[in-house]
């Protein structure tokens, strides 16, 4: 079913890099890919190292001895099943579901029977016939109690602090019954298109500071209460009551705390916190995780643009700077934000080190209000597009993360204690405490048929794109394994960490997420039309392409199905694109039988093990979507279209429930468009007036199960 498009579409848009229009490179990520790249390392491939003597052999036994001498290293105990218990005086109250991260398991064989939808342009949401679809929450809506409507003539600081955020992406649903009827909606607003924001807009430099302010009140994240609507799949917003879990965290005044062996460090530390362990704000938050033991994990990924007077910064930083994409030359550079105008910590010609606070994962707590966020510098500091967890068997818990970048590399972390099952207080606080002591690794790979990878996307004649490869160790707590560098230095400066290991350079790896299924991993690669540039990496096995316009999946199978280990295989099941450019590929599937694909950004999975993949930047002309496929038996790559959202937005999410009645995405940047404005907009998605950006659910019209 779709929306009826309500008016004629006034503006065409200006190409930026890939399928994205040049308004949304400007104000998602400052212009990242008009800047240079920020690695330009010479670290050498795997192969290279094994052909200068560092044996597969040897390193196969070195992952084994690790992963042995790792399970052996557990400082908590084993799992218990405890059922959920009261929490302790003064706590938070316990939430009734004891893992999060399950999802029941639908009936039949999983296979996906809805008809896919054609690509399209149209300002509307599109989803399959026997579906219908609702917006749950959109920018301006109100959060917390006594909150007031949007009026975008009157908007302030003071107002959105109280409303739901902009340019909302990650979305996690936690369940507040078992009876799966109230759930808590946890969103990131990752960035502002002040463009679309305020009337009369004429540049950045003449908003006003409280118009700064409310942009910056617009980052973050917003939690809510839900409820579905009777049996349906449809989800609403909580209007009234007491809503004691709604809140709202932004960039303007939320306190965090930060945990692990760099908390304290002379890196972190500014004059208005000596300390280095308090850091006010989150940035640019991208996609996340859900825990099992009911957190969200939040990405701060392009955090550089927020940040002026790098040319003034101390000359021992500049590199480090330049590293994370912040420019050392220009006092502004093009993309740069000016929040420095309404608060100086921007400026690192006066606060070099208040850079060096973002870039972390970040763990909210929706059970608790007032329980401070935290950045846990244990998981390395990078352009995190988020953090899934995976509990191991021997109930360590690990962290697979990307780095959003062209040419940055893969992580994962392992933590030092073991998950305990439950919800009762000991167990809460056990787990609340896992992400900040462990071991971080970043990823290298190997390839079976190195030599004949042309940059073309040509199969190899062993009919795969495929390989092995190994989890290099950066650091262990306070314990760098990387020559030169402290362990504070290796998790406040990871990027240059992966340089100094030879770590493969990927094409943009952002969401990482494990099939509760399989355990096997899946890797969205997005795009990276500068490989195979003059003095730039060239297309490899895992990185198939150069120009790369259309990105690629990456599926890892751990070595012994062990998430501690550190060493795996990997193939690509499929190498995005127009099903009948033969440089893609659908796991060998029927490719007549296949979707258009391009950009993978974010990926999910349902009860099945079906894979779900929203884009970002679809460099094929249609509007970016919601695709799904099976990635094992006979229906493996038979990739479908299960809807598009409006124009000009990108897919974020996407969270099946945990019943496998819901989807829920996320509707970014609608109607971003070069030339538009909010007095002229390009969408009028969803409301018929002007582009909010929201989130919406969709379900089966019969209650029956998505995608089947």
């Amino acid at each position: 079913m779709t929306d009826r498009p309500r008016r004629a579409l006034p503006l065409l848009g200006t190409a930026g890099h890939g399928g994205r229009d040049a308004m949304t490179c400007r104000y998602r990520c400052g212009n990242a890919c008009d800047h240079p790249v920020p690695n330009r390392s010479d670290n050498p491939y795997f192969g290279d190292l094994v052909d200068a003597g560092m044996s597969r052999r040897g390193v196969v036994r070195a992952g084994v001895a690790g992963a042995l001498v790792l399970g052996l290293g557990a400082a908590a105990g084993a799992s218990t099943g405890a059922a959920p218990a009261a929490a302790a005086p003064g706590g938070p109250a316990a939430p009734e579901i004891e893992d999060f991260t399950v999802t029941a398991r639908p009936a039949g064989n999983g296979a996906l029977t809805f008809k896919p939808i054609p690509p399209n342009k149209l300002d509307t949401l599109v989803v399959p016939n026997g579906y219908d679809h609702a917006v749950v929450a959109r920018w301006g809506d109100p959060v917390l109690p006594g909150a007031p409507p949007l009026d975008v003539h009157r908007q302030t600081a003071a107002r959105q602090s109280t409303q739901f955020g902009y340019n909302n992406d990650f979305v996690a649903v936690l369940p507040l019954d078992r009876r799966n009827t109230r759930a808590l909606l946890v969103v990131n607003h990752e960035y502002t298109n002040e463009e679309l924001m305020f009337p009369g807009f004429t540049g950045l430099e003449a908003l006003t500071p409280d118009q700064v302010r409310a942009a910056m009140a617009a980052h973050g994240l917003s939690v809510v209460e839900i409820e579905r609507a009777g049996q349906t799949g449809r989800w609403e917003l909580v209007r009234s009551g007491r809503r004691a879990y709604n809140r709202r965290i932004t960039a303007l005044e939320t306190k965090f705390d930060v945990t692990g062996p760099a908390a304290g460090s002379a890196w972190l530390r500014t004059a208005a916190d000596p300390t280095g362990r308090t850091v006010v704000g989150t940035l640019n938050n991208c996609a996340g995780g859900l825990t099992p033991w009911g957190t969200v994990l939040s990405g701060e990924e392009n955090f550089n643009q927020y940040f002026v007077g790098g040319d003034g910064a101390p000359e021992e930083l500049k590199s480090k700077l330049a590293r994370y994409g912040i420019s050392t030359t220009d006092r502004y550079p093009s993309g740069s934000r000016r929040w420095d105008r309404v608060d100086e910590r921007f400026d690192l010609s006066k606060h070099p080190n208040e850079a060096h606070r973002f870039g972390w994962v970040v763990e909210v707590d929706p059970f608790d209000p007032q329980a401070r966020p935290r950045k846990h510098t244990a998981l390395g500091r990078v352009k995190h597009e988020g953090a899934n967890v995976v509990v191991a068997a021997n109930q360590h818990v690990v962290a697979y993360m990307g780095d959003d970048e062209r040419f940055d590399y893969l992580y994962k972390f392992v933590s030092d204690n073991r998950y305990l099952k439950g919800q009762s207080w000991v167990a809460r606080k056990n787990n609340l405490a896992l992400l900040e002591s462990g071991t971080l690794y970043v990823a290298k790979f190997d390839y079976t048929s190195a030599a004949e990878v042309d940059g073309s996307g040509r199969l190899p004649s062993d009919g795969a794109f495929n390989g092995t490869g190994q989890w290099i160790k950066l650091v262990r707590g306070t314990t760098s394994y990387v020559p030169g560098m402290t362990a504070a230095e290796v998790l406040t400066f990871t990027r240059l960490a992966g340089d100094k290991v030879g770590a493969t350079k990927m094409d943009r790896p952002e969401d990482v997420e494990p099939s509760r299924v399989t355990g096997k991993i899946y890797v969205a690669l997005t795009n990276n039309t500068d490989r195979g540039k003059a003095g730039k990496a060239a297309a490899d096995e895992v990185n198939p392409r150069n120009a790369n316009k259309h990105g690629q999946i990456l599926e890892i199978t751990e070595d012994r199905g062990d998430h501690t280990g550190t060493t795996f295989t990997w193939s690509l099941p499929i190498v995005c694109g127009d099903p009948s450019d033969p440089s893609t590929y659908f796991a060998g599937y029927d490719k007549s039988q296949v979707s258009p694909i391009s950009c993978p950004d974010n990926v999910a999975f349902d009860g099945a093990g079906n894979l779900w993949i929203a884009t970002d930047g679809n460099a094929l002309g249609g509007n970016d979507g919601l695709f799904a496929t099976a990635v094992e038996g006979p229906e493996r790559g038979h990739l479908k279209q299960f809807l598009t959202v409006p124009l000009g937005a990108e897919t974020c999410g996407p969270f099946i429930t945990s019943d496998n009645r819901s989807v829920f995405v996320a509707v970014q940047h609608p109607g971003e468009i070069s030339g538009a404005s909010l007095d002229n907009p390009a969408s009028n998605w969803p409301d018929g007036d002007f582009a909010k950006p929201g989130v919406v659910c969709a379900w089966r019209l019969d209650g029956g199960t998505i995608g089947r």
